[in-house]
């Protein structure tokens, strides 16, 4: 190895060990590892990551409750970390450090970058962020939302679209509506020639191109805390299938209370706005408002996002399901809608709606449009998720 590439993995070392390891990798007085701007960096990753004992001199800082220090590091870091950094250390700096109280402050909110994780955070806030914080809170959502949606929309729209278009055949049609040219050609391999005939085991019928509406969507969203980001992600595809004249949506948010946010989803951000974020659950109680909404069960597609613990009636809940299940309802239970993967979840609420039938999993935001469709088409989810690698039992 040359002299310069082990310099450069000291310095390395250096960044990643902290000030502590300034004299065994070093980088005492007597010969600087760091150059100047590194010493900015380690400056600033210092005043998040540091314990007050491993701060030397040239390693001050520490963010207290100071909103102008805040407002500087917030600026250094954006200039010396890439956006998906910068997003990760302020994420770090609202829990290691307690930061919540300053992002009621609209300087202090406008200086951050927006993501996901901080629009859980500002919802959290909602009830308690002073008036001329509001526009500045519903601006950085909005900047997310708009984001979001350029990431979801057209894929969901034409997944959903596809998906409709090979539902429109029917497989459990009535006897006028059957295409008895794509009944035989879907069951050839079911042909007996002893009998000279074939044993339609699957019928195939005409599209009901009458019906405008084809699906009834009920989307329902735990509101607890480590829900956040779905519930963010939940929204926006609410609003975007809202848009979609061929199915019906309807969105629900819980806690221990129900609210039906259906009237607000062509504005997502006011959806958002209207959740809040916290408390405890009472999922059994969420269920039975949905049951209201679903008139049409065959043609219901029936989504709870939950980490499944629950604090109502378990029983009930379970029981709930099953009634769903057995009238024909495509129920599909995800523990998060995220790109984190699955929270703590109740591992035996997620077995017996296994045993149901009912597979629980987390998904992806890019993954749930695909999910989607094959709900509409009515096919195997829990074989889906488990070669898409989704099962989380």
């Amino acid at each position: 190895m040359t002299e310069l590439d082990e310099t450069e993995r000291l310095r390395r070392w250096r960044l990643l060990l902290g000030g502590a390891a300034e004299e065994p990798l070093g980088d005492g007085p007597a010969g600087r590892i760091l150059e100047k701007s590194d010493r900015a960096v380690d400056a600033a990753l210092a005043a998040l990551y540091d314990d007050d004992e491993q701060r030397t001199p040239d390693r001050r800082g520490g963010l207290g409750a100071s909103a102008p220090s805040v407002a500087r590091w917030l600026g250094d870091i954006r200039t010396y970390f890439p956006s998906s950094v910068v997003q990760v250390m302020q994420r770090d700096a609202i829990e290691r450090l307690n930061l919540r109280q300053l992002l009621l402050e609209p300087e202090m909110l406008s200086s951050i970058e927006p993501d996901v994780h901080l629009v859980g955070t500002l919802l959290s806030l909602n009830h308690v962020m002073p008036e001329q914080t509001m526009a500045t809170a519903r601006h950085v959502v909005a900047t997310v939302v708009a984001e979001i949606e350029r990431r979801i929309a057209n894929r969901t729209r034409a997944a959903v679209a596809g998906a409709l278009n090979r539902a429109a055949h029917s497989r459990r049609p009535r006897l006028r509506d059957i295409d008895w040219n794509r009944t035989i050609a879907a069951n050839l391999s079911h042909y007996l020639p002893e009998h000279r005939t074939v044993v339609p085991e699957r019928l195939v019928g005409y599209g009901r191109r009458q019906q405008v509406v084809a699906r009834d969507l009920v989307l329902a969203i735990d509101q607890s805390g480590s829900m956040a980001a779905s519930v963010v992600y939940a929204s926006v595809f609410g609003a975007v299938l809202a848009s979609i004249r061929a199915v019906k949506t309807s969105l629900v948010v819980f806690d221990t209370a129900v609210v039906d946010l259906t009237d607000h989803l062509s504005d997502p951000v006011q959806v958002l706005f209207g959740t809040q974020l916290g408390g405890g659950t009472d999922i059994n109680k969420a269920i039975g408002y949905c049951q209201t909404l679903i008139t049409r069960p065959r043609d219901s597609i029936f989504v709870l996002v939950s980490d499944l613990l629950e604090g109502g009636v378990r029983e009930q809940m379970l029981a709930r399901i099953a009634a769903l299940v057995d009238s024909g309802v495509q129920v599909v239970v995800l523990l998060a809608l995220s790109d984190e993967g699955a929270p703590v979840y109740d591992t035996d609420n997620a077995a017996a709606l296994a045993e149901l039938g009912v597979p629980a999993f987390a998904c992806t935001p890019d993954a749930f449009p695909d999910l989607l469709g094959l709900a509409i088409e009515g096919g195997d989810i829990a074989g889906w998720a488990h070669r898409n690698d989704l099962a989380k039992r």
